[in-house]
């Protein structure tokens, strides 16, 4: 396997086990050397007979030792959905600068992905997505797939049968205008000129999500130049349209009803194009070399911009489309970082969305301590030492609402000094607190400044968003541009929760101002049922994982009713088999809440959300465990097909490949912690 720059762990990847004959025949890849401890130091002596319970956390702890890297972190593969394979391959058709080996094994990727009835999703056993199979049909055409393929028919039939190109999502239409395939003026309006626009304007690129500037700001040049790349007839897909488009087809659906903010933004988007067709537009020159200038401002030193597929791609071709050359620095570090997304074998090749060493670190060393792993373990210092190396001491797009806070946190990737979050430096600074590390002033320092960091963040309505502050201007959601509902990044409970839990683990009390505002918001912010939403995993159970952990930290009375209702809540949700699960499907049908087939990562949470709220002693909790064991596999793992992850609720799911093992470890590291258990 290649990962390019930085190596990642085999049997955390998809492509572990895809040949599982094959693999038993090969030699096990060796990951850090395995530091063996003195048996002392274990709760069972040697000799002694240990139950199910401490063999299933020795397996567990002794497969993240195999998989701890040379250099002391732990990274997983993210994986998502097929766009973001088929954009690259685009990228690289747009700009000529076609690999075809590359090529060919984007194009293996994405016809591995294809479902049996020919369409692609964006989770597993999820519905046919139309924009990701169009993308992905899309690509293949590009890589020299005919559309008589078996393949491409079966995804063409899918395709034409839920509307055609018309009802496909933004992002999948300004990839298709860029080859011709759809016009430009069927795309949102987000004229080049809304970037100077002051701080203080309602509307401005600093109330934006992080991630939605770092993408719109690029891409607004791009749709400013409005590039069209011909293609071959081989290569174009109007076979997609159900019929010829009319100008009808390129305008946008109102909602019901006369007076909407939906309606009024279409509106809004009519007057933006006829100015955009105005040839006289006296701000559109100092627009553009403004947002050029921030493109180039944020691109990091290794090539990367905000960490994440959407902003590093879209900087490439904005780049490329005001005239640089694929040689020039900037753009060649830019392929260079998209590269280094990559994880490639002989015949397949997948760019990740995102890639997550910084949280994948602080997940299994949370994981290790939690299951009594002492805490001056060589692995564990080794891991401590790489999370304090990667502390971000630059000012990063933050700074415009926080002028006077002082730097410090953690990002999610190896490197992302513009974007730290809340969730990385929270869990990351948990995760240090006990391990032994040789300079203890020098980590006390930096979680000094982190924990100041992150109170720093709370928005005025007492919740966290993931990386700015009073990120909360709902009615962007509504412009025809953020279909994807994602164009802000507001407080939710999960983060909030996360805050609370750090703010108690280093001691501040419940009546501190900032945990009594959190409070607030927590409690506004509880489902009828009693659970919480979760922004950032599937779902309700995550949401109320991360909150019951955050207020047993804080020291709230576990006795209210609010939090019994939660517990409740939990307890009827377990699954016969012992296990919890929650579909994706949830984020679109409440009625869904905490169920679904049963996961080692989502029953990893809810056993520490009941173990959080005084339940560890419980017949619930033990079926729970019971489960963990006896789905354990005799390395160590567990196997989880379902993507637990959230990019952006409804739209964008994740899988990340490290959940399925580090949460089943935490949870029965502690239970064994509370209880002594013999499970």
């Amino acid at each position: 396997m290649n990962s390019c720059k930085h190596p990642i762990s085999h049997a955390l990847t998809s492509f572990n086990g895809e040949t599982a004959d094959a693999a038993k025949k090969q030699p096990v890849k060796p990951g850090a050397k395995i530091h063996h401890l003195p048996a002392s130091i274990w709760k069972k002596k040697e000799g002694e007979s240990k139950s199910p319970l401490d063999i299933a956390i020795e397996n567990s702890r002794d497969f993240f030792f195999r998989e701890q890297l040379p250099d002391g972190y732990w990274w997983a593969e993210l994986e998502s959905n097929c766009t973001i394979t088929a954009e690259y391959l685009m990228l690289y058709h747009f700009m000529g600068i076609v690999d075809q080996e590359r090529e060919r094994k984007m194009a293996n990727y994405l016809l591995s992905k294809q479902t049996a009835e020919g369409f692609w999703t964006i989770y597993f056993g999820g519905p046919g997505d139309l924009s990701t199979t169009v993308e992905a049909y899309f690509a293949l055409k590009l890589a020299g797939y005919p559309a008589d393929h078996p393949a491409m028919a079966k995804a063409r039939a899918f395709i034409l049968d839920n509307g055609g190109i018309i009802k496909c999502r933004v992002f999948t239409k300004i990839f298709l205008a860029l080859f011709g395939e759809f016009a430009w003026f069927g795309v949102p309006s987000m004229p080049i000129e809304l970037i100077l626009l002051p701080n203080w304007a309602y509307f401005n690129m600093y109330e934006l999500s992080s991630w939605s500037r770092a993408t719109i700001i690029p891409l607004s040049i791009v749709m400013t130049e409005r590039p069209v790349r011909k293609l071959p007839p081989s290569s174009r897909v109007q076979e997609l349209y159900v019929r010829p488009p009319r100008p009808i087809d390129y305008t946008f659906s109102k909602e019901d009803g006369i007076i909407t903010w939906k309606n009024f933004f279409i509106g809004v988007d009519h007057i933006l194009k006829v100015y955009e067709s105005n040839p006289i537009r006296p701000f559109k020159k100092r627009a553009l070399a403004t947002a050029e200038n921030w493109v180039l401002d944020h691109q990091e030193s290794t090539g990367d911009w905000g960490g994440i597929q959407p902003a590093m791609l879209n900087s490439v071709l904005a780049l490329h489309c005001l005239g640089y050359a694929n040689d020039h620095p900037a753009v060649a570090k830019g392929l260079e970082a998209l590269a280094n997304f990559c994880i490639e074998t002989e015949d397949s090749l997948v760019l990740q969305s995102c890639i997550s060493p910084i949280w994948d670190t602080a997940l299994a060393l949370k994981a290790l301590v939690d299951s009594d792993v002492p805490t001056d373990h060589p692995a564990l210092v080794k891991a401590a030492q790489w999370l304090l190396d990667k502390e971000v001491r630059k000012p990063g797009d933050w700074k415009i609402k926080c002028p006077e806070l002082e730097s410090g946190g953690w990002a999610f990737e190896f490197l992302n000094d513009w974007y730290p979050d809340v969730d990385d430096s929270g869990f990351v600074m948990m995760a240090l607190k006990d391990v032994a590390v040789k300079d203890r002033k020098s980590m006390d320092g930096a979680i000094k400044r982190g924990i100041n960091w992150c109170l720093g963040m709370q928005s005025k309505n007492g919740g966290w968003g993931a990386f700015d502050k009073d990120n909360t201007k709902y009615l962007l959601n509504k412009i025809p541009f953020a279909d994807l509902e994602a164009l802000i990044d507001p407080p939710t409970a999960d983060l909030t929760g996360r805050m609370l839990e750090l703010m108690g683990t280093f001691g501040y009390s419940k009546d501190y101002p900032a945990a009594v505002r959190a409070l607030e918001f927590i409690k506004k912010n509880q489902e009828p049922e009693g659970s919480w939403w979760g922004r950032w995993g599937v779902n309700y159970i995550y949401g109320t994982w991360s909150v019951l952990g955050g207020l047993a930290a804080i020291g709230e009375d576990l006795n209210q009713p609010y939090i019994r209702k939660a517990v409740n809540w939990l307890k009827s949700r377990q699954n016969m088999d012992g296990g919890w699960g929650e579909t994706c499907e949830s984020y679109h049908d409440t009625s869904l809440a905490g169920i679904g087939e049963s996961t080692p990562s989502q029953t990893g949470w809810a056993l520490l959300s009941l173990m959080s709220a005084g339940e560890a002693n419980s017949s619930t909790v033990a079926r729970g465990i019971q489960y963990l064991i006896a789905n354990q596999k005799s390395d160590g793992t567990w196997d989880e097909e379902q993507y637990t992850g959230t990019g952006f609720p409804k739209f964008f799911m994740i899988k990340y490949h490290i959940y399925r093992n580090c949460f089943p470890l935490t949870a029965l590291g502690t239970y064994r912690k509370l209880t002594g258990g013999m499970a």
